[in-house]
């Protein structure tokens, strides 16, 4: 009786610690393996958020990827977007719950944007550069903002600091004068420091340029931020949009008329927007 007893109890552990590796195996391949599936909403049903054409920036890479609410240019030796062009509305502003979903590689860029994993043990957040917190109207738009062509390696004071001081800036702006229109990245160059397998660039500074007002008579101002928390005012980050094309190689306004683009590139008009 004492030996059966033994062998059952021996057959027990046995089963527990097989169910216990298989577990740790199935947590692991998912982890490492799992990919959800597409996050935009199916071709002819969304209500795409509209970036006026004419204040699109000029693409260096030639590889311009249009979702359904936000348009963005990546660059595959950064492994990142130089550029994310969204709007912003009042009525986008909602507090709706969203459930965060999973980071995922964007389908629309053709050579595959960076693995979220490239992230992991990294120190470094996965940064918004279209915020999600502007896209809570819609459960389709939130998702879309987990694409990994929409993450940047970010310094958690930062992210969580002036850069979301920054975006909340925007939505009071928003409230305030109505539709915004926004363009932002890192300042992609060489010699930065990369994460991951796939070396992910880290950049050493942000941009956001925050547009009001018709399209073909904007209102502008452009910050330039170091990748580091700051309890400066935000004031103190404008720059004018020449000094962030020739930092960055990008011609922000090629289709404004070339009057207005020089006048609006080469001033800071602080005066037109209330802190």
């Amino acid at each position: 009786m004492e030996v059966k007893k033994r062998r059952s109890a021996n057959r027990n552990r046995l089963v527990y610690s097989l169910l216990m590796v298989a577990v740790i195996i199935g947590f692991w391949v998912f982890e490492n393996f799992y990919t959800p599936g597409h996050y935009s909403e199916p071709e002819g049903t969304a209500v795409p958020t509209v970036f006026p054409a004419s204040l699109l920036p000029e693409s260096t890479t030639e590889m311009v990827v249009a979702h359904q609410h936000f348009t963005l240019s990546y660059n595959e030796p950064f492994e990142q977007a130089e550029w994310v062009a969204y709007t912003l509305k009042p009525e986008h502003l909602t507090m709706d719950e969203r459930e965060r979903p999973f980071f995922l590689e964007d389908p629309k860029v053709k050579t595959k944007s960076a693995d979220w994993r490239n992230y992991k043990g990294s120190g470094y957040d996965r940064g918004h550069l279209c915020p999600a917190g502007d896209r809570r109207f819609s459960e389709y738009a939130y998702r879309e903002t987990f694409y990994t062509s929409n993450i940047v390696p970010q310094e958690n004071e930062f992210n969580a600091g002036i850069w979301n001081s920054l975006e909340q800036q925007v939505r009071y702006w928003c409230k305030r004068y109505g539709t915004i229109y926004v363009i932002t990245g890192g300042i992609l160059e060489g010699n930065l420091m990369a994460i991951g397998d796939e070396d992910v660039a880290v950049p050493e500074y942000f941009y956001k340029i925050i547009v009001r007002g018709k399209p073909d008579k904007p209102k502008l101002l452009c910050f330039l931020l170091p990748h580091e928390d700051s309890a400066k005012p935000l004031e103190q980050f404008l720059i004018p949009v020449d000094e962030l094309e020739a930092l960055t190689g990008i011609d922000f306004f090629q289709r404004l008329p070339e009057a207005r683009e020089v006048v609006l590139e080469k001033t800071v008009e602080r005066g037109n927007w209330k802190f």
